[in-house]
């Protein structure tokens, strides 16, 4: 994906300065809400997090992690015994599937360790950008891309940043306006936004901290 910064007027590079401020002055400490104590606890907890809620999967993480350590732990255990350890995530034969597949590589290609590329990570059985932006970011330290979940799907388009289709597009958008310094702080603040303040079905516009630069359709107006 091009990472190159396309020229953008003067007046919408203003208005991405207000909002990166604004999401800077309501979540200053914003991070990954998956816990986690190493980059293959972390793979495996945005595995995990498709269709799911955090909150569900650090639940269920907490009694996995304690009984799988290293990649050779999921991929001795069937297939069976796994989706019964990650059930309530939802998907779980597929999750499960994905999990062994990415250890199996990992183990094979990688000597035991997640590799730090997006090129290498993406070759992962159940990993795509997003999942692989997640890894890089927090992980790592490494901007490659933005994280473009539900939340920042949604809250692009509304802030008037996006207007694509796909979250492949969304991301590319947001790539050449957002600074790339910003690329990991500003996945998590926005994702963090959506969750507790753009909501898909009533958006909390009234507390909202980048209301007054939004160009919603359905913003709700003091």
């Amino acid at each position: 994906m091009a990472k190159k910064m396309k020229s953008i007027s003067a007046e919408r590079s203003n208005r991405i300065k207000r909002i990166l401020a604004s999401l800077d002055s309501a979540f200053p400490d914003a991070q990954c809400a998956l816990k986690h104590g190493n980059p293959l606890e972390l793979l495996i907890a945005t595995i995990l997090s498709a269709q799911c809620t955090d909150e569900r999967v650090n639940l269920i993480t907490r009694d996995l992690f304690r009984k799988y350590h290293a990649p050779l732990d999921y991929i001795k255990v069937s297939q069976e015994e796994l989706e019964v350890d990650i059930r309530s995530t939802g998907f779980y034969h597929n999750k499960a599937r994905s999990i062994r597949g990415a250890c199996a590589l990992i183990a094979e290609r990688f000597g035991g360790t997640v590799p730090d590329s997006m090129e290498e990570l993406v070759q992962l059985p159940g990993v795509a950008r997003k999942t692989a932006n997640v890894v890089l970011g927090v992980a790592f330290g490494k901007a490659e891309g933005i994280v473009v979940d539900t939340h920042v799907f949604r809250v692009s388009r509304r802030l008037d940043l996006s207007h694509s289709e796909t979250p492949e597009n969304v991301e590319r958008d947001l790539m050449q306006m957002i600074p790339r310094d910003r690329w990991i702080s500003f996945s998590h603040q926005m994702i963090l936004h959506g969750r507790t303040t753009c909501k898909a079905r009533k958006p909390l516009c009234l507390i909202c901290s980048v209301e007054k630069v939004c160009k919603s359709e359905d913003k709700i107006s003091r």
